[in-house]
């Protein structure tokens, strides 16, 4: 596997044993190779992660081995990366690492990190997000060009529901984020009731591309928004992260002008660097905007009042919630009747 070598990061050396470790046989790509990608784009996932409590998604063999999802601090984890305590919701609570500097980021490739997956919180404030986060998930039957249209109509939406402006980003698999940058005044549940509202809005504006239905039954062939991807501890892959696919893709930040016109296929382990070094992060001035949430829970309100809209069932491993519908799928609920 080779000597251990020490690679200097933003003024932290940090230590990657194996360095010749294949995490990527498709691609030859390295655990070298993965620790010197993220020193490439360590300013832009710092923007991502910076003192965000973080699961780290762990392939210590490579993408062929077994893989497991970290969310307590590891115990050999260095002082100087700090942690945040968080909640479940099951009651339990951990410590989590929230990365300050890119040498974190580069800390935790050493153990086969390859996935980021931030909360939408600061270690200051863990339990109001300061971040609406908005998953289009295309069901099969529809793929990446499906969720971009919707993501443009997404725009609209939120442009006329506030003013909010949303930063895309590819998920490095078929479907598309877009993260707006909110005030941190809001609880999870009313966060999730503005992700709701904005699947209601968007389902109503293209009901026969996009569906807000929990039920896979009941999604059909449209791009499917998952509110839930906005409940406590559900998390999305940050910006730059390295998703375990053979391609070794990234989540990659696009401009508007970019989406439907770039491709997941375009942005890897390889391309994204390139990139970087020629444009910087395209989100940079992401955390230099915060937008109010009042619009959409107005919206949520009236759904609520003049339609019967209230709350969506949450996952199912989730404690049952104030005013959630009964957590059973539609066709087993007509049988039970």
């Amino acid at each position: 596997m080779g000597d251990a070598v020490e690679l200097e990061v933003g003024g932290r050396t940090v230590r990657l044993s194996s360095p010749d470790k294949v995490f990527f046989p498709e691609r030859g790509f390295t655990k070298l190779d993965l620790a010197r990608y993220y020193i490439a784009v360590g300013p832009g996932i710092l923007r991502a992660l910076r003192d965000r409590p973080t699961t780290l998604e762990r392939y210590p063999e490579g993408v062929g081995g077994e893989n497991f999802f970290q969310k307590r601090a590891p115990k050999n984890m260095p002082d100087w990366i700090p942690t945040a305590h968080i909640t479940f919701p099951s009651g339990r609570s951990a410590d989590e690492m929230c990365p300050t500097e890119a040498g974190a980021v580069v800390w935790a490739a050493q153990f086969g990190t390859l996935t980021f997956h931030p909360w939408p919180v600061r270690r200051d404030d863990v339990d109001r997000p300061d971040e609406l986060r908005i998953d289009l998930d295309p069901q099969p039957g529809t793929d990446y060009d499906d969720a971009a249209r919707a993501a443009h109509e997404l725009r609209a939406v939120l442009d006329e529901f506030g003013g909010l402006r949303g930063f895309p980003k590819t998920s490095g698999g078929r479907g598309l984020h877009v993260f707006v940058p909110i005030e941190p005044r809001w609880t999870f549940t009313q966060v999730r009731r503005a992700a709701i509202a904005v699947g209601r809005e968007m389902e109503r504006r293209m009901p026969e591309r996009v569906t807000i239905k929990w039920w896979k039954e009941e999604r059909g062939e449209r791009i499917f928004i998952d509110y839930n991807q906005t409940a406590r501890d559900r998390t999305i892959a940050s910006a730059y992260s390295v998703r375990p696919r053979p391609h070794a893709p990234v989540s990659a930040p696009l401009r508007w002008e970019e989406v439907g016109v770039a491709h997941p296929q375009d942005f890897d382990l390889a391309t994204m660097p390139a990139r970087f070094a020629e444009l910087g992060d395209v989100h940079a001035d992401m955390d230099d905007h915060r937008y109010s949430l009042e619009a959409l829970l107005d919206l949520a309100r009236r759904d609520e009042h003049d339609h019967g809209l209230g709350d969506l069932p949450y996952p199912p491993e989730y404690p049952k919630m104030p005013g959630e519908p009964r957590r059973v799928q539609p066709s087993r609920a007509r049988k039970d009747s």
